[in-house]
């Protein structure tokens, strides 16, 4: 079997990145917009800055307020809660946060704890709470959160366990993929897989959102330095391909469509979803990636009111478009006029403002029967893009 060997620029310790990127300087660009330093930004004022980050420590401190005395957090009735978790704690992660001295640390480490609980972590690798049956989106989530713990451990247990956590949760997506043989238009012939609400063992189903959802993991867990199977990842991407369009957009489910993605029945949010997870992977040219991001051009409108499975989707987007930054698209697409392009700061204006009005008094955001702790995990990790603090998210 072969392994994706972690990439030298891949950090463990964010603090190790943090002074790598100093060294590398102009290479990384990292902005400081929302830093707290005394720096104008030509596009964004003063005052808007300000509501910025109060929004953000408003959220923050709304998500440590929320927490249950176990460490996790749940959708409205206390489901989901592996997936709640994960993401809120990812929230912390990107604040700046670490298992020991930060500011948020408390709130980490006793996420942390309740995922190593025997509870949730599994003999087969499967990070999960007690309801079945729709398991794999918190187990990716879950491995996503404790590979960018893993860097924040701060002594040999804390990483001892959080290694071995991450190492089976990997194992377990692996053996969860399908598997199935495409076959596409040229005659070319490969081996895909995707994954769906359970493993494969259990249900031979796929379904966007969920294989997005483990790709996603597997870069984390990558970043950690944690050995990823290269034959998971491959089929992975083949899915995505198999599942993409001729308008370039990405379709719910590859089984449910019988193997044919049938212009019309494009899904937005996946799509962006899919661009993200490229671009984790270093993809930046790529033709496949390149069709993904002029569908979600086209397609996606920004901060217009609400759509189906909008946070999913602004999570996603948002991500991809700070990577692009304001010259990337550029570089994928030159023939078109610059005022056309996709960029980070023209979203960056849009998006911003449209998250914070839309946030509560209290410092959560609502939405829809997932109740506030979903929401507000998501439009945080939006608002803290720009602190470059998880290799995940980064440029």
């Amino acid at each position: 079997m072969q392994f994706l060997q972690p990439n030298p620029r891949d950090s463990v310790s964010r603090r190790q990145f943090l002074a790598s990127a100093s060294a590398a300087g102009a290479m990384f660009a990292l902005p400081a917009l929302l830093s707290g330093q005394d720096k104008k930004d030509p596009t964004t004022p003063a005052d808007s800055k300000a509501r910025i980050e109060s929004g953000i420590e408003r959220g923050l401190e709304w998500l440590k307020e929320n927490q249950a005395q176990d460490g996790s957090w749940g959708a409205n009735g206390g489901a989901h809660r592996t997936a709640m978790t994960a993401l809120a704690g990812m929230c912390f992660l990107m604040e700046g946060g670490n298992l020991k001295e930060a500011r948020y640390a408390q709130q980490i480490k006793k996420a942390v704890d309740w995922f190593l609980d025997p509870r949730r972590q599994r003999q087969n690798g499967l990070l999960a709470d007690t309801p079945p049956g729709n398991y794999m989106h918190g187990h990716g989530f879950a491995t996503m959160f404790l590979a960018c713990a893993y860097g924040e451990a701060e002594d040999q247990e804390q990483q001892r366990n959080l290694e071995q956590a991450v190492k089976k949760a990997v194992e377990f997506i692996a053996k969860a993929q399908t598997r199935r043989t495409h076959r596409f238009a040229e005659g070319r012939e490969v081996e895909i897989g995707g994954w769906g609400y359970v493993s494969a063992a259990e249900r031979d189903f796929d379904e966007g959102s969920v294989t997005i959802t483990q790709l996603q993991a597997l870069r984390a867990a990558r970043n950690a330095t944690i050995q990823v199977p290269k034959e998971t990842i491959d089929k992975a991407v083949a899915y995505l391909e198999a599942c993409t369009t001729s308008k370039g957009g990405i379709i719910y489910s590859y089984s449910s469509a019988g193997g044919r993605a049938v212009a019309g029945a494009e899904r937005p949010p996946l799509t962006a979803a899919a661009v993200a997870c490229s671009f984790s992977a270093g993809q930046y040219q790529g033709e496949l990636a390149k069709k993904w991001i002029k569908f979600c051009k086209d397609n996606i409108p920004i901060a217009k009111g609400r759509v189906p499975h909008d946070e999913y989707q602004n999570y996603y987007m948002s991500q991809f478009v700070y990577v692009l930054g304001d010259a990337r698209y550029g570089e994928m697409f030159p023939m078109e006029p610059k005022d056309s392009w996709l960029t980070w700061s023209k979203y960056r204006e849009i998006m911003y403002p449209y998250l914070i009005a839309q946030q509560n008094k209290n410092g959560s955001w609502m939405a829809g029967h997932m109740g506030p702790v979903y929401p507000t995990s998501v439009n945080l990790a939006i608002l803290q893009l720009e602190k470059g603090l998880l290799p995940i998210y980064q440029r």
